[in-house]
């Protein structure tokens, strides 16, 4: 058995706020727990054995920033034992291969794309060199100055806010507002991309990335490019207030 956490839903800007209380119900019914972190780890700090997650897995090209097609995956020695026990009849993401291909050799069952590894060292370096706290920090100072600064604007966030991401700036389009003509209109005037909504959400929200190297320059362009685009588009909206309060919000950086 096992129990499956989301930690961060990029299609609503959704993150949860208790994977440290989670490990008391997996306890209780001997499940293991699994936390999907693809998009949030290294932007925030994923404490894996202090909150007794058993396996959890991110993605390279997200809040590490580095190039895609890296999956880490950490797992403790309990998982590891059961893996190991219980092999799958797969060769595609079979983990005990990987596990004794390396303790064996140090080497991966199949050949690594190195070029990808040399990229995610490198990535790696330059979080070490930040500082995992300052990095942190820098996320959520940057993701409060946008919530802030476009919601000075006139728009509001989808999430309510005991559960927005720090990463994923989800909004709520403004009632007439068309989601391609907002954004291609934005991505060709100013150069800056937001993502749409998917499923029920396509055409009513639409998704700031706030993730990586993000800094001051880019919460405050993409305030500014969003708050003419709205102007452009005959919506009357206060782009000097949302600036403001997002200059006010990043001055800690």
């Amino acid at each position: 058995k096992a129990f499956y956490c989301v930690w961060n839903e990029t299609s609503t800007g959704t993150m949860i706020n208790y994977l440290d209380k989670v490990k008391d119900l997996t306890s209780r019914n001997d499940s293991y727990y699994v936390v999907d972190g693809v998009s949030i780890v290294g932007g925030e700090e994923l404490k894996v054995d202090k909150w007794g997650v058993d396996i959890a897995m991110t993605g390279a090209q997200k809040a590490f920033a580095a190039p895609p097609g890296i999956s880490p995956i950490v797992v403790n020695e309990r998982t590891k034992k059961y893996m190991i026990e219980n092999p799958p009849n797969t060769m595609y993401f079979n983990l005990p291969r990987y596990f004794k291909y390396y303790e064996e050799s140090k080497h991966t069952p199949f050949t690594p794309a190195l070029p990808l590894l040399y990229a995610y060292r490198e990535a790696m370096n330059m979080i070490l060199e930040e500082g995992l706290d300052n990095r942190i920090k820098r996320h959520r100072i940057c993701s409060d100055a946008l919530y802030s600064g476009l919601s000075a604007i006139g728009l509001t966030p989808f999430a309510k806010e005991n559960s927005r991401s720090t990463v994923v700036i989800a909004l709520n389009y403004l009632e007439g507002l068309e989601d391609k003509t907002f954004r291609n209109t934005l991505a060709q005037k100013f150069r800056v991309l937001v993502a749409g909504g998917f499923g029920n959400l396509k055409g009513k929200v639409f998704r700031v990335g706030c993730m990586g190297e993000v800094h001051r320059y880019h919460v405050m362009r993409t305030v500014s490019s969003i708050a003419s685009t709205l102007d452009m588009m005959g919506y009357d909206v206060d782009a000097k207030a949302g600036l403001k309060i997002a200059e006010e919000k990043l001055k800690d950086l």
